[in-house]
């Protein structure tokens, strides 16, 4: 029998290794400018090609069509939307930090607490002994870093010029996705089986039911605990709730919920002795956070049959490690794993289902094999 590593040339194969891995690079090199966009549009058109094939039927079956009020549809409820929160930031940066590096920062006298029945005369007395023992020098001390800090957030949100450029990248990478999405999923699944046959193939199915999951019990659960907790802030009277809503939506997609926004508004209501509104808004807040624990595990359910520990957990590591991205990227890996270590696993029978006889002639069976 002939060797077939005889006549190999290794040279010519380390050489055309090389070549290849220099190529790839080079590759993602020049693609670099586009990935994120290509990502954002890649998410996107996964999780709302349902809808789109739908509103493709609604109009008569012309992909055109279907293409055009798709990203109208993003245009009017995802990007503009985002711009002109991420402009009123930036416009009103300046107030903000000048009123937090002003001297009128100061404790308030909360004279209403000294109406509450039983408790509210210890509870001024021992508010006015903490102002006596220095709680204005601490506010004074702290006021600096909240100005440096609030900076920080306006300069890393002054980067609007580029932030632009991955929403227009997004948009023309999701048109071009929804022209040829049947093209495109061909292709991945052509790949995916090449590098795993059948398996691949279920790969490409789980990968596209956790985006699935993530955009329907993350994303929206998200966007309407930020809505009705903007609609609370605005009707109690709290200014600038429009930035508060979406500071609101980031701390829901990071899993944090509302609350770290709607206490300080609480607080502030009380504070300035506007004790209705401060109960209106904490009442409303309660409901808001009640729906994080229903509206959520029902819309992960309709995305995909996929364990809902699995998706938030996916979610988090995947914020931690790959940023804003990893909401998407990191339940799709964990859910990968998990489906390809479960087929694993379930290629032989689980021990409580096995007798002894069974056992035994499984592991003889086993033995022979490893003989031979």
């Amino acid at each position: 029998m002939q060797d077939k590593r005889e006549g190999m040339d290794l040279p010519q194969a380390i050489f055309s290794l090389i070549f290849i891995i220099i190529m790839i690079f080079s590759s993602l090199w020049i693609m670099r400018p586009f990935f994120l966009g290509f990502a954002w549009a890649s998410m996107v058109v996964i999780a709302t090609w349902p809808i789109f094939l739908k509103l493709q039927i609604l109009l008569w079956g012309n992909r055109a069509c279907a293409v055009l009020t798709m990203i109208i549809i993003l245009l009017l409820i995802f990007i503009i939307p985002i711009v002109c929160i991420v402009n009123s930031l930036i416009d009103n940066s300046t107030s903000v930090i000048s009123w937090l590096n002003s001297d009128n920062l100061k404790f308030p006298d909360l004279y209403w607490l000294q109406e509450i029945p039983v408790i509210g005369s210890k509870l001024f007395s021992s508010y006015q002994k903490l102002l006596n023992e220095g709680g204005s020098e601490l506010i004074t001390k702290v006021q600096p870093y909240m100005g440096k800090t609030t900076e920080f957030f306006v300069i890393q949100a002054g980067h609007f010029g580029r932030f632009i450029i991955h929403l227009v990248f997004m948009l023309v990478f999701s048109s071009l996705l929804y022209w040829n999405g049947e093209r495109m999923r061909n292709v991945i699944r052509h790949f995916a089986v090449r590098l795993g046959s059948h398996s691949g193939d279920s790969v490409v199915s789980l990968a596209g039911q956790a985006i699935r999951a993530v955009a329907l019990g993350v994303v929206v659960t998200a966007l309407v605990q930020g809505i009705l907790g903007g609609i609370g802030l605005a009707i109690s009277g709290i200014p600038y709730s429009s930035l508060l809503m979406m500071l609101i939506i980031v701390f829901c997609l990071v899993q944090l919920g509302p609350l770290p926004v709607l206490i300080p508004a609480i607080m502030w209501l009380y504070w300035n002795g506007n004790t209705t509104w401060g109960t209106v808004l904490l009442i409303w807040s309660c409901i808001v956070c009640v729906l994080d624990h229903i509206l959520r595990p029902v819309l992960i359910r309709i995305g995909a049959d996929l364990p809902t520990v699995l998706i938030l957990s996916g979610v988090i590591g995947g914020l931690i490690a790959f940023g804003m991205i990893g909401l998407f990227i990191g339940p799709v890996v964990l859910v990968i794993s998990y489906r390809l270590i479960s087929s694993w696993m379930d290629e032989i029978p689980a021990p409580s289902s096995l007798s002894k006889d069974s056992i035994e002639q499984f592991l003889l069976k086993d033995k022979i094999k490893k003989n031979d």
